[in-house]
């Protein structure tokens, strides 16, 4: 019996995850691989695509706030424990679509899926024995070495929390030049790379703070493979579909004829 595959985009507010999310579901139907996307922010508003399994059927941000009292970040707290009380009837729904790859839209702010244990619950709950994450890297913050290392932190802490294999995902590289891609590439490849150029900095307690967050991220040797993406022409999907397929079936290909 074929298992699905479950891909978590995950990262930052403003990385891109559900633009990203939408440009996936549209790769994979096109080449004929059967997909569904699923939404688990319960305060998304204008999502770019049609969710096949949306939170919002089961919780609402709004109504969460008006009937505890809450502001928007303590209802966003209490939506993200509500979505492991309503995981079972969500994987209910996720497995009647019998899909070939399942797309997470974990929730805007990272802190809620990563750092709070429901958002390992869902995971264990869903599939974790076939599941990947896709870490979403700001391309802005990316072009500094300093930046780049806090957001490796960050990806670091997400694969720890969650434990499953990952691939880091570049977003948005419309936005760099072509000589910025090519450094962070490197950056990405060569942690050496990394510290070597955070010592051209400006002598602070920023970099010295950064220095050692790479020196850390070496000693773990956490180098995780970095994907670079563009929302034109599909740039880059094709890659992490073959990153998926080596780390779940040996490199076979599932694209139908």
């Amino acid at each position: 019996m074929k298992e699905e595959i479950f891909v978590y985009f995950i990262g930052t507010a403003g990385s891109g995850k559900s633009t990203l999310t939408a440009n996936f579901h549209d790769w994979f139907e096109k080449r004929g691989i059967d997909t569904i996307i699923v939404n688990l922010d319960p305060g998304a508003e204008n999502l770019p695509y049609e969710p096949n399994v949306d939170i919002c059927d089961w919780i609402s941000l709004k109504e969460v706030m008006d009937t505890n009292e809450l502001g928007p970040n303590g209802a966003q707290v209490a939506c993200a424990d509500m979505i492991a009380l309503n995981i079972e009837d969500i994987k209910k729904s996720i497995n009647s679509f019998k899909s070939d790859y399942i797309f997470i839209d974990t929730p805007g702010q990272l802190e809620l899926f990563v750092f709070r244990e429901s958002g390992k619950f869902t995971v264990n709950t869903l599939n974790p024995n076939k599941s990947i994450i896709g870490y979403l890297l700001d391309p802005i913050l990316a072009r500094t070495a300093s930046g780049f290392v806090s957001q490796l932190l960050l990806s670091f802490t997400t694969n720890f929390r969650l434990n499953m294999p990952q691939i880091n995902i570049l977003t948005k590289t419309d936005l760099l030049t072509e000589k910025d891609l090519e450094i962070i590439t490197k950056w990405s490849e060569n942690p050496e790379e990394i510290y070597e150029a955070i010592q051209f900095e400006k002598a602070s307690v920023y970099r010295e703070i950064s220095e050692s967050i790479s020196r850390l991220i070496q000693d773990f040797g956490s180098i995780i493979p970095m994907v670079p993406t563009s929302y034109n022409r599909f740039f880059g999907i094709e890659d992490i579909y073959s990153n998926i397929q080596m780390q779940f079936s040996a490199g076979e290909d599932i694209l139908k004829d």
